[in-house]
């Protein structure tokens, strides 16, 4: 089935007022149309074409968690694409082997042959156990070091895709190089590392920061930490811009110092359910004014979704909308090494969100089929 959709599209090259064909594969056949100058982009009626949403931490939605197992996995899928993600990392909590296990065989199914109506799972992202057990966050207390055969083993049933780590763990910095020989994307997170280690963990293969800011030691002029080792030295990073977990202010220092800085949702169950109690991996967690939290208070994960993100960047940041849909998708894409994702050109896949002048989801296609969009309109 080849299909026509009409509007001002993103292009790598810039934004074009016209028409993208998608072919019976599933894949972008062509794109028409006239240039439009950046600054000028937002000046439409819309509606606007972007690349479809690209989220690489997500733990849940729809009242599911990915730590459940069974058809959890899928049923999150659905509803982010509903809205505006196209492909996603399934992603852990830390925990006991077995419930890895439990978690990781089912997404290898959905990794292997997609599922309709849903966002595209394109492997697993490991939150740990490698972390640091004095900066667990929102994390039950099942931290331990790498431990590369049990690695091998959980990825022989889900391709993890990325792992998180704190380096300053005892065998974790001498890990790196070796991870990273194996196929495995690390990057940094839930640590209480120096900036000497951030630095020396990126000098040995780490490619990244988990959630830039939250569960790291922070910047301070005279210890940079590992928040000043992401700003000085990272090519990419991820960040939770539901402007609870960072403020705006951080937000624009982050986006001017880490080229590739991408938007990711950090989501759980509670997302796009009402206030209440839910599951968050073993944790009980209360959704409340918008937010996730342990009963102590501490933030864990979060409601947002990739279109309200997209909404707080331009809206709230003022970051252009040509800027922002990269941070929503082509970053991702380019950390995960995904060169037929999150950009709209010739024989990339027909993966793709349309917004009205509003950037609220009115279509959403995941390798040229529509997602069913119940709230569009």
């Amino acid at each position: 089935m080849t299909r026509s959709v009409k509007g001002r599209i993103l292009t790598p090259g810039g934004a074009v007022d016209g028409t993208l064909h998608v072919g019976a594969d599933g894949r972008i056949a062509a794109i028409e149309g006239v240039p439009v100058p950046d600054e000028r982009v937002r000046d439409g009626a819309g509606p606007f074409v972007l690349p479809g949403f690209i989220d690489l931490h997500v733990h849940g939605g729809a009242g599911r968690d990915i730590m459940e197992g069974g058809d959890a996995a899928l049923q999150v899928a659905r509803r982010h694409a509903q809205h505006g993600t196209t492909a996603l990392l399934a992603t852990t909590m830390t925990a006991p082997i077995e419930d890895l296990r439990g978690a990781l065989e089912p997404v290898g199914a959905l990794c292997r042959e997609a599922a309709p109506g849903a966002a595209r799972i394109v492997g697993m992202h490991l939150e740990g156990p490698y972390i640091n057990k004095g900066k667990l966050g929102a994390q039950p207390d099942f931290a331990r070091p790498v431990a590369l055969d049990e690695l091998r083993a959980l990825d022989a049933l889900a391709p993890i895709r990325l792992l998180t780590l704190a380096p300053e763990v005892p065998g974790n910095m001498e890990a790196i190089a070796e991870l990273v020989a194996a196929g495995f994307r690390v990057q940094v997170g839930h640590t209480l590392g120096s900036y000497e280690d951030g630095v020396q963990a990126l000098e040995r293969g780490a490619r990244g920061f988990t959630h830039l800011f939250n569960a790291m030691t922070p910047l301070h002029h005279r210890l940079p930490g590992m928040v000043g080792a992401a700003l000085a030295h990272a090519q990419f990073a991820e960040i939770i811009p539901d402007l609870l977990h960072v403020h705006p202010g951080a937000i624009r220092a982050a986006l001017r110092c880490i080229p590739g800085l991408y938007c990711v949702t950090d989501s759980t169950a509670a997302t796009g359910m009402p206030d209440g109690e839910y599951k968050l991996g073993r944790q009980p967690v209360t959704k409340c004014l918008g937010g996730v939290r342990l009963a102590d208070g501490t933030l864990a994960g979060s409601t947002l979704t990739m279109d309200r993100a997209l909404r707080n960047l331009v809206d709230v940041i003022g970051v252009p909308l040509v800027d922002a849909a990269r941070r929503l998708a082509t970053h991702a894409a380019d950390f995960l090494g995904l060169a037929e994702r999150g950009r709209l050109a010739a024989g990339a896949w027909a993966d793709l969100v349309v917004l009205d002048r509003a950037l609220r989801v009115q279509e959403v296609f995941v390798e040229g089929g529509a997602i069913d969009v119940p709230h569009a309109g």
